[in-house]
């Protein structure tokens, strides 16, 4: 499988699909070595936002080599981002990142949950993940974006902090509303949330899977700017450390300290 490769992208499209958050779909071979739950860096040409942003990988179409990018803008970078329109280039390294254990949910019941900008990276493994799936979405208000597609492949569970859709709360009090358990959980979101899934699953035996939203810089492995505390020591600082961008972004709950 290639890896880390620096190439040049073409843009297809570019839509608005909720407030500051973008829909851009490139047109790149990385599609074709993409797992659920991976993601690129994506390169600003200003000069002065140099280090690639990483972002997760929403879909991947690997017949038609297009890559599906849905990002919130929080700085220069993404806000030079969504200016882009059909035609223009932007400069990507990937496939970056574990991705999913797929393998693992093999005849298993699967919780798949993610919250706020966790969300589209569980699309990929939605559509891939052939076993039984309950999926729990969390958002902060009545603009649940991306939930039609997400429809198309399991039932879909909703909570919004205000309560204008689903459950009032957190994608746990979806959980406890609707009776729901599952074999195993795998999940994407802020890090609250996924500090309530670790201990959910601890409490209740099941294995977790929670991919890691963290600030990256080179996203290779050598700065060591996005370490989280491990169990384990780290072969390659030697310390309780694991880099999310190599080590990661996926992790089993269990083995890490957040």
């Amino acid at each position: 499988m290639a890896q880390k490769k620096k190439v040049k992208t073409t843009v297809v499209s570019q839509t608005i699909i909720a407030e500051n958050v973008y829909d851009l779909l490139l047109e790149t071979d990385l599609a074709m070595d993409v797992r659920p739950g991976q993601f690129v860096g994506v390169y600003p040409n200003n000069a002065s936002t140099l280090l690639p942003r990483p972002i997760s990988i929403c879909e991947a179409d690997k017949e038609r080599k297009r890559l599906r990018l849905v990002y919130r803008v929080l700085g220069k970078g993404t806000e030079e981002f969504a200016s882009y329109h059909s035609g223009d280039t932007l400069d990507v390294i990937g496939v970056l990142g574990n991705g999913f254990p797929l393998e693992k949910a093999d005849g298993k019941s699967v919780f798949i949950i993610g919250g706020g900008i966790g969300i589209p990276p569980m699309l990929q493994l939605t559509k891939e993940l052939k076993s039984d799936k309950k999926i729990v979405l969390g958002y902060r208000n009545e603009n649940v974006c991306l939930l039609e597609e997400f429809s198309h492949y399991g039932k879909v569970y909703i909570a919004t902090e205000d309560g204008s859709v689903g459950s009032k709360g957190n994608v746990m009090n979806a959980i406890r509303e609707n009776s729901l358990s599952a074999d195993i959980i795998m999940a994407c979101g802020p890090l609250p949330m996924l500090r309530a899934i670790k201990q959910y699953a601890a409490d209740n035996n099941i294995e977790a899977y929670i991919s890691l939203e963290e600030r990256m810089a080179c996203g290779v492995g050598a700065c060591l700017g996005c370490v989280c505390k491990t169990k384990e020591v780290d072969h390659h600082s030697h310390v309780n450390n694991a880099r999310i961008c190599t080590d990661g972004p996926v992790f089993e709950a269990s083995e890490v300290d957040i």
